[in-house]
């Protein structure tokens, strides 16, 4: 291949592109000659300002016409004196003296926290309050508020026996103060409608009646009661309140109802004012600002009697020892959810059966998931009849079906509501775990749901059924879930809030044990109270409260009544002492025959023991008796044979002290003496 010079094809190149570019070039116009600028003027320094300004006043003159005039520099002006003379120092509302604006604003703060100014304390009139239950104790409460004529009572509850007290089913309080007092009462004041403050209401009426005032919830359930007991006449007495309206009863009484939450629909406080004050009464209560129904606490009408000046405030003290704020009731309602979302198999759920607005989330769960409802339990059907009678609560009644007709569904078509979360032997719940129920059994895959707390003194029910439940297989829902129940009692800082709004000159904390009422009496001094002005009460102390003054002044009979529901009948004290003694030490019984002539025994003696010694010591516990009874018939005296009673009295000395030296044991004795 021939070898190409690069040079060549470079040069032949450039010279086509140059003849290409000349025969395509235009020459341009020429442009048009710009106009000669004009000379700058020549900069001046500073000389040559210097030299200007001593320049004659006649070389200016002449070249005035020429030259621009000096420029003439301004004399500072006076500054402006501002004339304060005729201004005004205060005004409404407002003051030019900082100091004096703060000690007016300190003032202020003062009084809109302690408004005890407004207080008559030129008034001689005086308010007693004497609590009769509900004081270091849960449960019982009633308390009674008197002027000098007239008397109401707030609340007649009832409590839970201890586990000593034998056949006793419920606790009433001790009516001897009221029948002292019977014609001054003019009313029975009701806050809602818990068992602890409506269940005494029955055997009160029983031996008097007054007109009975609260809001419609609790007079049904009061009323429910009253059917109960045969005593239905009684629902005449019945006085239906319109809340937020301050209402007349008797002469020495103004009762305002105002809407709280609890764990109960349709709770209320109440503001009695009577000539010595105001008196503000929470109930139970927590400040629940999204209740299920929608209706908050109304903390307007509390705020309201605070600004104007509250005496006395008696309030919860159940939850003092509890930091925060008890959670909304709407809180389970995803915890319900959760577990509706994830069974297959049957859904059985316990509470209170007071605790309306729960069950009505767990209803409303069924209903979603395509459940039937089935309710079980006498005082859980009662409430929820209520309820959804007089308009509480809706849910269309076709989707109810009864125990019978539980089998006719699978079990995920199904959810049961019973009784029973305490762990009662008697209750619905109890007896489905057990296989005792005629309807309903528990089997494996059914979901229990235990939404409730052990209340003090049934943690030990509560942990027997729920193991009895586990052995039937199925799956218990309690404290695994931390949402699965909410208290029904306001929190510390609910407390706090309770008091700043009533703002009270004195506070005596009501309702729970000992030392829910100190804790909660620390609150109310954190809270503005005066420690002179704060007193911690106990059942049966009459309390005397005035502007200027409050002090115990004396104390009335108090304590407990034993109620047997199977007869709804009163025990009388005696006889559950009795039964508690033979459940601790055990009893002997003796039956003899002696002839007072030779002081010997007419026959064997018969002698039976219980709850001392066990069967096979039955007979040298016999023989033991035999040789003390034929020991005691040769010592006793002779004018002792003419007296039975007497007789009995020392043979019953005897056999006790042989007892309690061998046994240890301070047994019953009864003996039966026969003397001839």
């Amino acid at each position: 291949m021939e070898n190409i010079n690069k040079e060549e094809i470079s040069t032949e190149t450039t010279s086509e592109s140059t003849n290409q570019v000349k025969q395509n070039y235009k020459p341009r116009e020429p442009r048009q000659a710009r106009e000669p600028r004009a000379p700058r003027a020549p900069r001046t320094t500073n000389k040559d300002v210097k030299e200007n300004n001593t320049t004659s006043n006649d070389e200016i003159n002449n070249d005035s016409s020429d030259k621009k005039p000096e420029f003439k520099k301004r004399r500072p002006s006076k500054p402006r004196v501002f004339n304060n003379k005729n201004l005004p120092l205060s005004g409404d509302g407002w003051t030019n003296d900082l100091k004096k604006s703060y000690m007016i604003n300190e003032k202020i703060h003062k009084d809109r926290l302690n408004p005890h100014y407004k207080l008559n304390l030129n008034t001689s009139a005086k308010l007693r309050i004497t609590p009769l239950g509900g004081l270091n104790e849960i449960g019982g409460n009633m308390m009674v508020v008197e002027t000098e004529n007239e008397a109401i009572i707030v609340d007649v509850g009832m409590s839970f026996p201890d586990a000593d007290m034998h056949g006793v089913d419920i606790l009433i309080p001790d009516f001897t103060y009221l029948r002292e007092i019977k014609d001054k009462i003019v009313a029975v004041i009701i806050t809602h409608g818990h068992e602890d403050h409506i269940g005494a209401m029955p055997y009160l009426y029983k031996e008097m009646q007054f007109p009975i005032y609260g809001s419609p919830l609790p007079l049904e359930m009061i009323g429910s009661k009253f059917d109960e007991h045969k005593m239905r006449e009684h629902r005449a007495l019945f006085r239906a309140i319109n809340k937020r309206v301050p209402i007349k009863i008797g002469n020495d009484f103004e009762v305002e109802w105002m809407h709280i939450t609890h764990s109960i629909i349709d709770s209320s406080a109440i503001a009695i004012k009577t000539a010595a004050g105001t008196m503000i009464h929470t109930g139970d209560f927590k400040i629940d600002h999204t209740p299920y129904d929608g209706f908050p606490t109304d903390i307007h009408r509390l705020a309201h009697y605070g600004e104007e000046g509250v005496l006395v405030l008696t309030s919860d003290s159940t939850n003092s020892h509890t930091p925060g704020f008890t959670k909304t009731e709407k809180a389970v309602a995803p915890t319900f959810e959760r577990i509706f979302s994830t069974t297959k198999g049957r859904v059985i759920m316990s509470t209170f059966s007071s605790n309306i607005h729960r069950v009505a989330q767990a209803i409303e769960k069924a209903l979603k998931y395509g459940r039937k409802i089935c309710v079980i339990g006498r005082s859980m059907e009662k409430n929820l009849d209520i309820a959804m009678t007089l308009g509480y609560i809706k849910f269309p009644k076709d989707q109810f079906i009864e125990a019978h007709e539980v089998g006719k569904y699978n079990d995920n078509e199904i959810m049961i509501v019973t009784t029973g979360s305490q762990g009662e032997s008697m209750s619905a719940l109890y007896r489905m775990a057990i296989h005792e129920h005629r309807h309903i059994k528990i089997k494996p895959e059914d979901q229990i749901i235990l939404s409730s707390k052990a209340i003090p003194g049934n943690e030990g029910s509560v942990s027997e059924i729920i193991n009895h439940l586990l052995k039937a297989g199925a799956n218990v829902a309690y404290q695994d879930y931390s949402d699965i129940h909410v208290s029904g009692h306001a929190a510390q800082e609910e407390q706090k809030l309770m008091l700043r709004l009533v703002k009270p000159k004195f506070f005596l904390p009501v309702h729970g044990e000992y030392n829910h009422a100190l804790k909660h009496s620390q609150t109310g001094i954190d809270c503005g109270v005066l420690e002179r002005n704060v007193y911690i009460m106990a059942d049966g102390e009459q309390v005397e409260v005035s502007p200027k003054y409050l002090k115990k002044v004396r104390s009335v009979k108090s304590g407990k009544v034993y109620i047997d529901n199977t007869l709804n009948h009163k025990i009388s004290d005696d006889v559950v002492i009795d039964r508690q003694n033979m459940a601790k030490e055990g009893i002997v019984m003796i039956v003899a025959q002696i002839n007072e002539n030779d002081k010997t025994l007419a026959a064997k003696p018969k002698v039976a023991s219980f709850g001392l010694i066990s069967d096979k010591q039955d007979k040298f516990f016999v023989k033991e008796i035999e040789d003390i009874l034929a020991l005691f018939v040769e010592n006793v005296k002779p004018g002792v044979f003419k007296n039975s009673r007497i007789l009995e009295d020392e043979l019953r000395k005897v056999v006790r002290k042989h007892c309690i030296r061998k046994y240890k044991k301070y047994p019953m004795i009864v003996p039966t003496i026969f003397v001839q």
